[in-house]
């Protein structure tokens, strides 16, 4: 499968999703989550940046407890609750060998377009 086509699928599913490195680098974001972070919340430019500028410092202390949990092989985890009712997962991405790459966050609620 291409890129283009992958980003194509991403960007159709109806809720957020960011991509983070395993060093918190933001390194994808499908449409959703660029208008959630961009529009609804007033962020610029977060690809390539720490997944921690937005976020605050309790939700960075959990994050971070998580992705340690994901390095041993732990499964999707729940971070939280929105101020808008909808629920805030972690979900591992690993490589062939089942190492940790990266992590996304993955916000479900009521989306519509």
């Amino acid at each position: 499968m291409d890129e283009t086509t992958l980003r194509l699928i991403l960007d159709a599913l109806p809720f957020p999703i960011v991509f983070v490195d395993t060093s918190h680098t933001i390194r994808l974001m499908n449409k959703r989550a660029k208008f959630h972070y961009y529009e609804e919340r007033g962020y610029r430019d977060l690809i390539g940046k720490s997944v921690f500028e937005c976020h605050n410092e309790t939700s960075k202390e959990r994050i971070l407890k998580i992705v340690e949990q994901l390095k041993n092989h732990g499964r999707e985890v729940f971070l939280a609750v929105t101020g808008k009712n909808e629920r805030l997962y972690v979900t591992p991405v690993r490589d062939d060998a089942g190492e940790l790459i990266g992590y996304f966050e993955r916000l479900e609620g009521n989306y519509q377009k």
